[in-house]
């Protein structure tokens, strides 16, 4: 088993994958979209899995001027159920699956000691840490069968590093858990490495999304004075890093948070 995750000899095709079999939840919108796009451009077979899946068919009926196979599958990824229902379809569009992309999230501005019951608490958790659960214990399965190896990337957030900005712009369920999935990322890629699977995190920074509309005036401040690269980040670019994780050249990354944030982490804000 420990054979199927090989070095690269030559740069030969080295950062390539066409002909992968890749998954990219919440790939119809946002960061998402960016990552299905930068799949498919590269010669990928993407599969989308999102609640909205009117949206999704047409981004997957977009994709055919790259000459792969496209589809979109409605799922909510919070519903073990719904994922359930997704694996079938899936499978049936795919014989196996190479890439597993954790995207799909949602988020608040609601203060903690403010969340009338702990709604907000319980909805963000349960699509962005138990969703990225329910993907992976269902399809990491698949993965594993197969003797493949593969990559499943999580993309989560500089949020899972520091808090930011929290008095304007409230966010606690967010954080906590793109916090749990850095580290859930580090424990699963012990255990999945033995099949050749590696598993990593994306980590973005201000990147352009639907997240948009609730930041604060401060924080656009912020990219324009303080931030290294003085601009958002492009879903595409997040795309650019999974595809390098996935292929060939990523090989001997697992158990690492990948960040992406035009520095804004190096300033310490």
């Amino acid at each position: 088993m420990f054979k199927i995750n090989q070095p690269i000899t030559n740069m030969q095709d080295a950062f390539s994958v066409k002909g992968k079999n890749v998954v990219v939840t919440g790939g119809n919108r946002g960061i998402g979209l960016g990552i299905a796009t930068a799949f498919a451009q590269c010669g990928a077979n993407v599969a989308i899995l999102c609640r909205n899946a009117a949206k999704g068919k047409e981004v997957a009926e977009s994709f055919a001027q790259y000459g792969g196979r496209y589809t979109c599958i409605a799922c909510d990824i919070s519903d073990i159920d719904s994922v359930r229902n997704a694996e079938k379809e899936v499978f049936s569009f795919f014989d196996h699956l190479d890439v597993l992309v954790n995207n799909a999230g949602v988020a608040t501005t609601t203060e903690f000691m403010a969340d009338d019951e702990l709604k907000e608490w319980h909805r963000v958790l349960n699509t962005d840490l138990n969703g990225v659960a329910n993907m992976i214990y269902i399809f990491a399965k698949h993965m594993k069968e197969a003797g493949l190896g593969g990559s499943i990337i999580n993309i989560s957030s500089i949020g899972g590093e520091f808090i930011g900005n929290s008095r304007e712009h409230p966010n606690p369920p967010y954080f906590t858990a793109k916090a749990a999935v850095h580290h859930f990322t580090r424990y699963l890629a012990v255990e999945l490495g033995d099949y050749g699977i590696t598993v990593n995190c994306v980590a973005p920074g201000m990147t352009h999304s639907d997240l948009d509309k609730d930041l604060p005036q401060s924080a656009l401040d912020l990219v324009d004075n303080i931030m290294p690269m003085h601009r958002f980040g492009e879903g595409i670019e997040i795309g650019a890093y999974c595809v390098f994780l996935a292929s060939p050249a990523g090989n001997h990354v697992t158990g690492s948070i990948c960040v992406n944030d035009g520095g804004l982490l190096c300033t310490g804000c």
